[in-house]
């Protein structure tokens, strides 16, 4: 690939200016696992950067409906390098429960980073957790947990219904209980893993339950009866624009045998629980898509001439070089700081305590912004390669592909703001923002002083409203508050003496709260500007 790409054969971990300062300051047990990381990011940077790609351009996933006795299969068949990807990077899995934890769990996922291997990783994450958490009463659930977490069997979240879509109330499903089985029976429209699941968790309507999200119950979905034959058909594959490594489909369900997952009046916040656990890895790979769309731009604009001058000495480029330093400082500090939140709180069971609607509450911040910041660095960096970057046979192209997805995934940004203002009412901004107050009062700068003031501001404003007027007002209410809280993270990473983490609190704010042009002065300050060591 070397050819092809700039990033390739490169250490992604020890590249990269912002990860480990961010993880420091964050996770106590990030100097246990440095050299972990180091070592998983010569492989990012290598065989599986090169087998991302060859995945995406040569070999998708082919779902076979027969075997050769010509009965139905519905199994998907992967490259053999897209196979051994999978079982190199299993370990992920397993970090949440051993001492790597939640941190280590999503800081493996941003330098993985390719979001369809990192989807299969993560939907089956999910079903190991809400088995483990909850699924205690189910036949041979610990077997089952320890097959997901060592990559023998593949999970998958099969929420999404046609009719529906992102809202999860709409859903159709039905849920009998026949002889000493439930049996589901409806269609699930957007499956991710379809063919490869060996276990998936399902939303279903048990009978007799109410409408609307607090109707729904959680089940596990095994591929297999038991009798051995298929338990659900999986339809069609759908045609992606990027994430191609999962196969994603269309799965009937045909009285199918299931078990409850934990209690079933229960079901809709272990769906919620599992979604905060996919949108902090929707976070956490937004940026590691940037980070790897980073190294591309760097490398071009190191080597290419244009005007008489390399890339790097025009103002113009310098300007852009700012814009995305600064998206990918902020935005990888307030993915890894509501991790670290989440990471408090993910023992907790309904009812739930104010630290757990915090994290939620974080959660939503740092999946909506950092798809935003995702899109736009990948948007600027196939710009910066001009026309090579428009072609697909160069790595710089795929990742802008493949970021677009992550505004979109576990509920794009009308249905994080929803949700976010669903934790708003339950008070759990307040805490959120005294957090901020703190970082933000230990500066004495004009830009820290307006951070907090625009976000107490935004805040009450958004408290004051109700009914169509606050929702109206939630995703801009969102934005603004994941905002001041990147400048606050970013004040916070500079109290550990970075004098370039102070600059950039700065940057960002000018940008995106005073809503100013980057100051000319940076055009003369390469200190900032984030270029991979």
């Amino acid at each position: 690939m070397e050819s092809i790409s700039y990033a390739y054969g490169t250490n992604h971990f020890l590249r990269d200016p912002d990860l480990a300062p961010i993880l420091e300051r964050m996770w106590p047990d990030f100097g246990h696992h440095r050299a972990m990381l180091a070592t998983f990011g010569d492989k990012a940077g290598g065989s599986l950067y090169e087998t991302a790609y060859h995945v995406d351009h040569e070999s998708r996933p082919v779902l076979v409906a027969h075997n050769l006795e010509g009965q139905r299969i519905d199994r998907v068949r992967l490259a053999p390098a897209e196979r051994q990807a999978l079982l190199d990077t299993a370990f992920i899995m397993e970090a949440p429960y051993n001492d790597l934890g939640w941190m280590g769990h999503y800081a493996l996922l941003y330098l993985l980073a390719d979001p369809g291997l990192a989807c299969i990783l993560t939907i089956t994450n999910q079903t190991a957790y809400a088995l483990h958490k909850y699924g205690t009463d189910i036949p041979e659930a610990d077997d089952i947990v320890h097959q997901l977490i060592q990559g023998r069997a593949w999970g998958a979240t099969w929420m999404t219904e046609v009719q529906g879509g992102s809202d999860l109330g709409a859903n159709q499903t039905r849920a009998v209980w026949h002889e000493d089985m439930w049996r589901l029976s409806g269609d699930k429209y957007f499956a991710s893993g379809a063919g490869l699941t060996d276990f998936a968790i399902v939303t279903a309507r048990p009978e007799g339950a109410g409408p609307g999200p607090k109707g729904l119950a959680l089940f596990l979905l095994p591929r297999l009866r038991r009798d051995g034959g298929l338990n659900f058909h999986v339809r069609r594959l759908k045609d992606k624009s990027a994430t191609r490594a999962v196969p994603s489909g269309e799965v009937e369900l045909f009285e199918s045998e299931a078990y409850l997952i934990g209690e079933a009046s229960h079901g809709i916040y272990y769906t919620l629980e599992n979604l905060n656990v996919s949108r902090l890895a929707n976070a956490a790979a937004a940026m590691g898509i940037a980070a790897k769309a980073r190294l591309e731009v760097w490398g071009r604009v190191r080597a290419r001439q244009s005007f008489g001058q390399v890339l790097i000495e025009h103002p113009l480029i310098r300007r852009d070089l700012t814009d995305i330093a600064v998206r990918m400082a902020g935005g990888t500090a307030l993915a890894f700081a509501s991790a670290a939140q989440f990471n408090r709180v993910c023992q907790e069971r309904p009812p739930y305590s104010s630290d757990y609607h915090q994290a939620r509450f974080m959660t939503h911040l740092a999946k909506s912004r950092t798809a935003e910041h995702s899109a736009e660095i990948t948007r600027m960096a196939m710009e910066l390669f001009g026309g090579l970057g428009f072609l697909d046979e160069y790595a710089v192209s795929r990742w802008h592909r493949e970021a677009l997805i992550t505004p979109i995934w576990e509920g794009p940004s009308n249905i994080q703001a929803l949700d976010f203002l669903e934790t708003v009412r339950k008070g759990a901004h307040r805490p959120f923002l005294a957090a901020m107050e703190s970082l933000l009062r230990l500066s004495d700068s004009f830009a820290a002083r307006h951070t907090w003031d625009t976000m107490r501001a935004t805040a009450e404003r958004l408290e004051r409203a109700s009914g169509r007027e606050a929702e109206w007002l939630a995703k801009e209410a969102l934005t603004i508050l994941a905002d001041g809280a990147q400048v606050a993270l970013l004040y916070d990473l500079a109290n550990g003496g970075s004098e370039r983490y102070q600059k950039l609190a700065e940057l960002y704010h000018a940008r995106f709260l005073a809503h100013q042009e980057y100051p000319a002065w940076v055009d003369r300050d390469p200190s900032v500007w984030g270029e991979p060591k």
